[in-house]
């Protein structure tokens, strides 16, 4: 009889999915690193019946087809922390155009509510752009 799997067990094995670190990706690969991190073998139905398992999956996926093949892993610790770096310092950078971004559309929601703008006004399509070449 299969076992059912606790809480913990469920975040345990979206944790693996999450950090799965090889290209090919299928639920006997899950169960088997599963086995390892929880000390039983869970079906692969198992696995499925949890929706969080299941959507870390099916995300998983997507972003392996998606994005292609993981990268290999940095040569060293160093070139590791140099990328997370890098990689830290452009989130905040994105993270800060985004926050300037829904401040923008705020202003633009209260000024366009200021001037008695209607929802359908704001959300008619731009015109069209006459394109057509002179002959010369």
């Amino acid at each position: 009889m299969a076992k059912h799997l606790k809480p913990s067990h469920v975040d345990a094995i979206v944790d693996v999915i999450v950090g799965w670190p090889r290209d090919k990706l299928t639920w006997e690969a899950i169960i088997v690193e599963a086995a390892k991190v929880i000390g039983f073998r869970p079906s692969r139905q198992t696995l499925n019946a949890h929706a969080a398992i299941k959507e870390a999956y099916t995300a998983k996926k997507k972003g392996l087809v998606v994005h292609g093949p993981r990268t290999s892993m940095p040569s060293s610790l160093s070139v590791a922390a140099q990328r997370i770096a890098r990689l830290q310092a452009e989130n905040d950078k994105l993270a800060g155009i985004n926050k300037n971004l829904l401040e923008q559309f705020a202003k633009w929601q209260y000024n366009a509510y200021k001037h008695g703008m209607k929802e359908h006004q704001l959300n008619q399509d731009l015109p069209e752009i006459d394109r057509e070449r002179t002959e010369d």
